[in-house]
Formats: C-alpha cells, structure tokens, sequence
C-alpha cells in the first residue's frame, strides 16, 4: 500500500511539529500538502519537504485529488467550514481541539458525520494516547482500586500569548481536562462551576488567572481543576485519581527526583507540551493513520476521540464560559446521543 497522502492545514506551533512528526517519524505516511493563512509560512514548509506543495485555499487543499486525508491544526473559528468540506469530499481528518467554538455548529458536524454513515473524523486530544493517562484509565477498569469517587487535576503553564483571556483558559485549557474526565470515567459531566481565586498579579490585563474548576459527572463524581496559565515555571499537568480502596497520582515528572543538603528534594519539569506529550502525539498521529490506511475495508477511518466527543467537550466548555461570568454552578446540556443513529 502506497503512503497516505496528508494535507496539514494551519503550520504555526502545532500544525509544524506534525508535519516534522510525519515527515521524520510516522510511518505509512507522507506530507503531500500545507496551507497556511500567512502564506510564506506554507511555502517555506513545503520547499523542505520532497513531494510537498503549498495550496494557498484550504478549501482548495482538501479537495485536492492528491491528498488522501487532512490534519487540521487551523484555528477553531474556521474547523466547521473545514470539517464540512472534508465530510463532502470524504476524506479522512484528524482535527485539533475544538471540533468546533460552538455547541450548535459541533452538533451539525456530528450529525453530517452520521448521514454518511462512516466515521471520518477525529479529535486531538492527545492525552488519551499517553502512557501514564492510559495506564490510569486501565487501573480504574480493572477494578483494583474499587469505584473511583474524585478527580483532582492541575493545568499549569509558564505563560500564554498576548491574545490569551480569561474565556480562552476554559476553552483551550479546561477541554483538556474534560475530555480526559469522560475519557476515565466513560460517562457525561453534568455541570460545572468556575471558581476565580485572588488573581496573579502577574497576570497581564484581561486575564484572571488562577481559576479553579468544579464539575459533576452523571454518576454523580467530582472532579476539581486548577487552572493556573501564567506560573513563569514551567509546563505542569498532573492527575489524581482518589478511589473507594486508594489513589494514584500521574504527572509527576518522576524520571528523576533529587535529595540534596541542604534539605532540599525535587527534580525537572517538562518546559512545554510538546516535551510532556511528544510521544503521546506520535502514538495519536500513527495510529490515526494506520486506521484510514484499513478505512476503505472496515469503514472507519478514526482510532480515537470521535466527532461527538468534540461536541461533548465543547458542550461542557459552553457551560464552563457561562459559569466563569455567573459564578454559579451551570447545567451542561447536550441532546441524546440515542437520538443520532451512528454518532
């Protein structure tokens, strides 16, 4: 079988660390196409890559006949255009969070997706392919630690762009933490809260930072998450699980852990999130591509986060934006998932 052939659209900080992760370390695949709003950006790219075009539209680059499947790394405003294209043309995407900004187009996507009755998409959130969040999710279905009852995550960075807000701390931030609640505990958050502690002075204008996060699952499970973007430290994400005959903590940065006179004990931590999750998006990235190179004998195209697991996240998130202006605890509302054959 022939490489699959990639069009990667949007080459800033994500989208070209997975075009250097295909082109150097994922195998069955190749970067065939890139686009990019700012388009030397793009042509830059592609004049290091062999076999590499830059396509100015993106429209135009997943229509292309030469590309075999998409990576959107775009940013979230333009995914529902991009997204319904590539459900028209039936090509395969792999989309980075969020499916889509808002409840209403995510939902549409979904249900387009379940027309053609194939799966096409899937959601980056890569934190489902590492080690360490794998490993808990096996912990917790095995049974060893009995019902898990808490959740207490922490999401630390050193420091994010000027563009940066208080909203996008829940959006871009806080999604990481959802999915990876329903992914643990395979069920729906139901509400959630957002609570603003004294705020970082540090913080530049327009940014309250730390907030802290309070949801509820449908079985009733408390989660709580410190969202802390502005710590001048380093990169920081750490999970614990509080269960009915024990817990288990990942996250850590455990590869070294120093004790030293005078008194003092510790070790590294990860700079940025490409350090803490690099393999886990090699592991999403290949084996993404491995099921669309089976896609045409199985009829699935994704190994991963599906299209409704977007809409979820982006669900809870919607909630989460109403809570950081009210203050109170918001219902999370999303339709039934029964009611969409093939979601």
């Amino acid at each position: 079988m022939s490489d699959l052939r990639i069009a990667v659209l949007g080459v800033g900080l994500m989208g070209a660390d997975h075009v250097a992760r295909i082109a150097s370390r994922i195998s069955g695949a190749r970067v065939a196409v890139v686009n990019d709003y700012v388009a030397e950006k793009a042509e830059q790219i592609a004049s290091e890559i062999e076999g590499c075009r830059a396509v100015a539209d993106p429209l135009d680059a997943i229509a292309d006949p030469d590309v075999d499947a998409v990576v959107l790394a775009t940013p979230g405003s333009t995914h529902e255009k991009q997204l319904l294209a590539c459900l028209e043309h039936r090509k395969p995407v792999l989309c980075e969070k969020p499916l889509t900004t808002d409840v209403e187009t995510s939902l549409e996507v979904v249900r387009r997706e379940a027309e053609l009755g194939t799966r096409l998409i899937q959601v980056g959130f890569m934190r489902r392919f590492d080690d360490e969040y794998m490993n808990l999710k096996a912990l917790i279905d095995g049974g060893e630690l009995g019902n898990p009852l808490v959740l207490h995550c922490v999401h630390r960075n050193p420091a994010v762009p000027d563009h940066f807000d208080s909203v996008m701390t829940v959006r871009d931030s806080l999604v990481h933490e959802v999915d990876v609640t329903r992914f643990l505990f395979g069920e729906e958050i139901t509400s959630i809260q957002i609570v603003k502690p004294v705020a970082n002075s540090l913080a530049r204008e327009g940014l309250f930072d730390p907030q802290i996060a309070i949801m509820k699952t449908a079985g009733g499970r408390h989660v709580d998450v410190e969202l802390f973007v502005t710590t001048g430290v380093a990169y920081e994400v750490r999970t614990e699980l509080v269960a009915e005959k024990g817990s288990a903590m990942i996250g850590l940065d455990v590869g070294m852990v120093r004790k030293s006179v005078p008194g003092t004990w510790g070790g590294a931590i990860t700079p940025s999130f490409k350090e803490r999750f690099g393999r886990a998006y090699d592991t999403e990235i290949q084996r993404w591509v491995d099921a669309v190179r089976t896609g045409g004998t199985t009829g699935i195209y994704t190994d991963g986060p599906t299209a409704w697991d977007g809409y979820a996240a982006t669900a809870v998130c919607e909630a989460g934006v109403q809570a950081l202006q009210s203050g109170q605890p918001v219902a999370v509302t999303m339709v039934d998932r029964a009611s969409i054959p093939g979601a």
